[in-house]
């Protein structure tokens, strides 16, 4: 028999910016080898002054790569350190087996003059291609997440790839979106099996059948037949689940502070927003489509009528669409006054739905003033919020890191909310598929007290409807 051929090991070469996006990086590569360029130690050093994100996380690789070095013995980290050793530095798979090494000597490989060798990025070039002539039957991968550096690299025929472990999903189209059309023979399916029951005004039903094992909790069901039924799963366990009729907010007897959907989608929203037993909803949608209003309509219901929470509290990310203005005097809530535009922009249609009084209008004002507080992320760490309305604004420019701080600042009694458009992200360093807002929707979804709603249809006007669908 013709002997298969043996695949060749890999060994990845590692960018700068890899560690200073995600330090547990040197675990996460498995059964296959890491290299460190001496450079990627200069770089590392040079960044690790500061309070930022990135200082924090260059500080972390030092330090994960410090203490590998304690751990070894001098006279064999020229054969490089086993990681399967270590691998509780880091939360990490318990697979990884490969070996890391450092560069030990000098890349003696002459560049394209129009690459000189004393920028980092050229020197880590040079480096894979001494790599690649000293080891031939070694498959030696660049990896980077700068794309520049990554055609640079494909240029000179290196292997280069992106880091995709920080990656939530591999496509942004299949981020869960909080709602599922039924075919219009589902009922005809699942009608043998099917219980109903009524308690306290409320409808339910039992549903046994294929499918519905990919169900979650907290996800709406709509049937595109005549009946125009919508219901929201409670429960699902295998291929059983019960389900309750939803409520129609679109109905001005269900409205809210006043206001009332538009569209399924924003009465999902708000079947969300109102449920006291949900601690934690994502809304994600285009510009328009009523996020913040409704967010702050059920905010202000469930504070001011129903006193279920005690404040308000809205914050966002502090990333500017163009140039900085610069220094913002005041206090910490006069300083995120110009980032809460949107706020403002929806208490003046919510502070005083109904025809009043000049007088009227300013009594509102100062109450929702005393009552909704205005944050800053910056302060966050280390905070409890007991019994609070807690809303993200901007959420699509969070890492997940961020993300976790934030929502396990939430106390006793507090429900957190998170809004953003994940095509609208200012932070250069995510994407759609890296961003905190997909993290929490795609970890939240199988909670009981959980739920995410996409809202789809623009309701602000028709030219910004017409702007966000051409331009």
């Amino acid at each position: 028999m013709p002997n298969k051929s043996v695949p060749k090991k890999k060994l990845f070469v590692l960018d700068t910016n890899v560690l200073l996006h995600d330090p547990s990086a040197l675990f996460r590569f498995h059964e296959h080898d890491v290299y460190l360029p001496m450079v990627v130690l200069e770089e590392l050093d040079n960044q690790k002054k500061g309070l930022s994100e990135v200082a924090r996380n260059a500080r972390q690789s030092s330090r994960f790569l410090a203490e590998l070095l304690s751990l070894q013995e001098k006279r064999n980290i020229n054969q490089g350190i086993a990681l399967n050793q270590f691998a509780n530095l880091s939360e990490t798979s318990p697979k990884v087996s490969g070996i890391l090494h450092f560069q030990i000597n000098e890349a003696p490989v002459a560049l394209p003059q129009s690459l000189p060798g004393s920028k980092p990025d050229n020197s880590i070039l040079s480096t894979v291609l001494y790599l690649e002539a000293e080891h031939p039957d070694v498959n030696i991968i660049l990896v980077s997440k700068d794309i520049n550096l990554r055609i640079k690299a494909k240029i000179l025929g290196i292997t280069a790839e992106d880091y995709f472990n920080d990656q939530v999903i591999d496509d942004i189209e299949l981020l869960h979106t909080g709602m599922l059309s039924l075919p219009k023979d589902f009922w005809e399916k699942h009608s043998k099996a099917m219980e109903s029951w009524q308690d306290s005004g409320r409808t339910f039903y039992r549903l046994n059948g294929e499918g519905i094992q990919h169900w979650y909790p907290n996800m709406f069901l709509q049937m595109t037949d005549d009946s125009g039924m919508e219901a929201i799963v409670l429960q699902v366990d295998g291929n059983s689940a019960i389900i309750e009729l939803a409520t129609d907010y679109r109905q001005e007897k269900n409205a809210v502070w006043g206001i009332t959907a538009r569209n399924a989608e924003q009465s999902y929203a708000l079947n969300l927003l109102m449920n006291p037993d949900i601690d934690f909803v994502s809304l994600q949608g285009i510009a328009g489509t009523g996020k913040t209003l409704l967010t702050l309509a059920a905010a202000l219901a469930q504070t001011l009528d129903a006193q279920t929470y005690r404040e308000i509290i809205m914050t966002r990310v502090t990333i500017p669409v163009a140039d900085d203005i610069g220094f913002l005097p005041g206090t910490e809530e006069e300083k995120m006054t110009p980032w809460m535009g949107a706020l403002m922009d929806n208490l003046e249609v919510l502070h005083c739905f109904q025809e009043c009084d000049d007088w009227q209008q300013e009594a509102t004002k100062e109450l929702l003033k005393h009552r909704i507080k205005i944050r800053s992320l910056n302060f966050m760490r280390g905070r409890t919020f007991l019994n609070k309305f807690i809303i993200f604004d901007e959420a699509q420019n969070l890492t997940p890191k961020q993300m976790k701080t934030l929502i396990t600042r939430a106390g006793p009694g507090t429900k957190v909310i998170c809004l953003g458009d994940i095509k609208q992200i200012d932070s250069p360093y995510l994407t759609e598929t890296t961003s905190g807002l997909t993290y929490v929707v795609d970890h939240f979804k199988s909670w009981a007290h959980s739920g995410h709603m996409t809202l789809k249809r623009g309701e602000r006007s028709r030219l910004a409807d017409h702007a966000a669908e051409i331009l």
